[in-house]
């Protein structure tokens, strides 16, 4: 069975890919590895959802990306947001170690990386997580990032994901609006759905 990028496998072969990108109007250099989501390049869905959020609406406090991969969201967002500190964590260690690399190849310094399982190593709470969930790890992984980001939100603070309609993104916004008592489709495009919840 071949890896998948949830899983991890640190005696994979290495195959870098370096490359740059314009996220929030920061252009960022990023590092990717075989046996990480999306090496290529920022994956649309990503870019959909780091271009979406409002921080108008957003409290004051930090930001939490689960399953960060290489690092683009959470970086995107920790290079515009200086006043926040933006943790990031995923169960992929070559993918925690890549976006290691990549807050230091873009100065950024206000991020905190580690491996974590969904929330099981995270102990504060924030005023914004973000998450491109890992599909392909199962629906049980998703259903966990949406239903216990409840417990680790500050008052007023929001959930913000991107899911496929083919994925499930119908699904996901029941089980957000049942979990939050709300929830608003941000943005459509191209099949991508833009899905906030606010703890209120």
């Amino acid at each position: 069975m071949a890896n998948q990028y949830f899983d991890n496998t640190p005696d994979l072969e290495h195959e870098l890919k370096k490359f740059d990108f314009t996220l929030r109007n920061h252009n960022l250099k990023f590092i990717s590895d075989s046996g990480v989501f999306s090496r290529q390049t920022v994956d649309y869905g990503s870019r959909v959802l780091i271009e979406a959020i409002d921080f108008q609406s957003i409290p004051e406090g930090n930001i939490l990306d689960v399953g960060c991969g290489y690092g683009s969201i959470g970086l995107a967002l920790a290079k515009e947001q200086k006043v926040r500190q933006v943790t990031m964590v995923d169960v992929n260690l070559r993918a925690l170690d890549l976006a290691k690399q990549n807050a230091a190849n873009n100065s950024i310094e206000n991020v905190d990386i580690f491996e974590s399982d969904v929330y099981k190593a995270v102990d504060k709470k924030y005023a914004l997580i973000v998450s491109n969930p890992p599909v392909r790890a199962g629906k049980n992984v998703v259903t966990a990032i949406l239903e216990e980001s409840k417990n680790y939100l500050l008052n007023s603070g929001e959930l913000w994901i991107v899911l496929q309609k083919k994925q499930g993104a119908p699904s996901a916004k029941k089980l957000m609006e049942k979990t939050f008592g709300n929830v608003e489709i941000v943005v459509r495009d191209k099949g991508y759905y833009i899905l906030k919840s606010k703890l209120i």
